[in-house]
C-alpha cells in the first residue's frame, strides 16, 4: 500500500509511520511543518517522492533535502495519488488538505477533528463531489465506527464517548485558581500543550462530540459523554433494544491509526456510511494485553467544566457557531498558558464570542470570515481582561 502522511513530524504522523514500518508499506508523500531534523530522518528511512514543508523553512528544506521534490503546499501533497492519506495536521491548517484530498478522490484517515467540527457539510460535499472516502482516526470515533459496523443507524439510540476526565477529574471543586502547570499535568496521556489544556477543560471532548455527530449523521442529543479514568473503553453504542456494544483495548494510538488506514479505501462518502475493514496483522505486540482491572464511569460535571456545555450549544446551533467556538478556543488556551487569563476565563472568552457571532449560512468563504472574526474578537477579550 502507498501512503501519504500529512503532519508527519507530529504525534499522529510519527505513529502512522510506525504502522507503515511494521506493515512494510510504501510512503509516497510526507507533509511536515518546520521540524526539518525529523523530516530528514523520515526521508532517509522512507524515501518519499515528494515532501511538503512550512513556507517559512521552504528554502532551507530545498537546500537540505537532495532527492525528493519539495513544495510548500500540504493541499497539493494531499492530492498526490496514494492508497490512503493520513491527515494528522492539527488545527484549522488541516482543513484545506482534507478538502483537497477528498475532492481528488483520495481515501483519508482523518485525525483533524476541526474538519468535521467546523465544516462537516462542506467536507461531505467535497467527498461526494470528488469520490473521496474518509474514516476517523481518533480512538473514540474509530471505536464508534467499529461498533457500528454491521449495524443500521436507525437502530442506534445513543453514541457514547469516554473521557479520561483530565487532571481535575477528582478536584479541586473550584478551578478558578488552578495554574497552567497543574492543568498540563495530565494523569493519563503525554500530549501537546494545547490538547492537554483542552482535555483539562473538557473542550477536547466537546469537539469530539460535535465531530461524532457530524461523522455519523446523528443529532447531538444522541451523543453522550461519560468519564472513564481507566481509558480502557474508548466508545460504546447503545441500541434501541437496550443493548450496548463497546470497543475497548490498550491505550495505544497505533491501533486506531492502523484500523483507519485499513478501512479508509472503503470508508465513508456520507455520514454514517460505515463499512468495516479487513484487519491487518498485530500492531504493537498487544495480543497478550490482559483484560483485567476495575473500570469506573461517571457523568461529567458541566458546572465545573462549562466548555463541554458550550460545545453542545455550538453543535446544536450549527452553522457558523462551531467555527467561532473552535477559533475562540485557539486564542483562549494560549492566553491561559501565557498567564494572560485564568483557567475559567477560557470558557468565558468562548461564551462571549458565541454570544456575538454573526449568523449566516456556512460556506468556505463564510467559514474563513467567521474564523478570522472570532480570532480577532477573542484576542480583544483577552487583551481587555475577562477575569471575574
Amino acid at each position: 500500500m502507498k501512503v501519504t502522511v500529512l503532519g508527519s513530524t507530529g504525534s499522529i504522523g510519527t505513529q502512522a509511520l510506525d504502522v507503515v514500518r511494521e506493515r512494510g508499506w510504501t510512503v509516497g508523500t510526507l507533509a511536515a511543518g518546520r521540524n526539518l531534523e525529523l523530516l530528514e530522518a523520515q526521508v532517509r528511512e522512507f524515501s518519499p517522492e515528494l515532501v511538503s514543508v512550512d513556507a517559512s523553512v521552504y528554502a532551507e528544506a530545498r537546500a537540505r533535502l537532495a532527492h525528493p521534490a519539495v513544495i510548500a503546499d500540504p493541499a497539493e501533497a494531499a492530492m498526490r495519488p496514494a492508497d490512503v492519506v493520513v491527515n494528522g495536521m492539527s488545527g484549522l491548517p488541516g482543513l484545506s488538505p482534507t478538502r483537497a484530498a477528498l475532492e481528488a478522490g483520495q481515501a483519508v484517515a482523518l485525525a483533524t477533528k476541526e474538519a468535521m467540527v467546523t465544516a462537516a457539510e462542506l467536507i461531505w460535499a467535497a467527498a461526494q463531489h470528488g469520490g473521496g472516502r474518509l474514516v476517523p482516526v481518533d480512538s473514540e470515533h474509530t471505536g464508534v465506527f467499529q461498533c457500528l459496523t454491521g449495524e443500521a443507524l436507525e437502530d442506534v439510540a445513543e453514541l457514547i464517548l469516554t473521557a479520561s476526565g483530565g487532571p481535575f477529574r477528582n478536584g479541586p471543586a473550584d478551578l478558578s485558581s488552578v495554574t497552567s502547570a497543574q492543568a498540563l499535568r495530565h494523569p493519563s496521556w503525554n500530549m501537546g500543550r494545547k490538547i492537554t489544556i483542552d482535555s483539562a477543560t473538557l473542550m477536547n471532548k466537546g469537539l469530539e462530540v460535535m465531530e461524532c455527530a457530524s461523522l455519523y449523521g446523528l443529532p447531538l442529543s444522541k451523543v453522550g459523554v461519560v468519564v472513564h479514568p481507566q481509558s480502557v473503553v474508548h466508545a460504546a453504542v447503545r441500541f434501541r433494544d437496550g443493548s450496548l456494544k463497546a470497543q475497548l483495548g490498550p491505550t495505544d494510538m497505533r491501533l486506531p491509526i492502523a484500523y483507519a488506514m485499513d478501512a479508509a479505501p472503503t470508508g465513508m462518502t456520507r455520514p454514517g456510511d460505515v463499512r468495516g475493514a479487513r484487519r491487518g496483522p498485530e500492531v504493537g505486540d498487544h495480543l497478550g494485553w490482559p483484560l483485567l482491572g476495575e473500570w469506573t464511569f461517571h457523568t461529567p460535571d458541566l458546572n465545573r467544566f462549562p466548555a463541554l456545555a458550550l460545545a453542545y450549544r455550538a453543535g446544536e446551533a450549527g452553522g457558523l457557531l462551531p467555527a467561532a467556538l473552535n477559533a475562540a478556543d485557539e486564542v483562549a488556551v494560549p492566553a491561559f498558558l501565557a498567564g494572560q487569563i485564568g483557567f475559567m476565563d477560557i470558557p468565558r472568552v468562548i461564551e462571549q464570542v458565541l454570544d456575538e457571532t454573526p449568523p449566516g449560512p456556512l460556506s468556505w468563504d463564510s467559514l474563513a470570515q467567521t474564523e478570522a472574526w472570532a480570532t480577532r474578537r477573542a484576542q480583544e477579550l483577552v487583551l481587555r481582561g475577562v477575569r471575574a
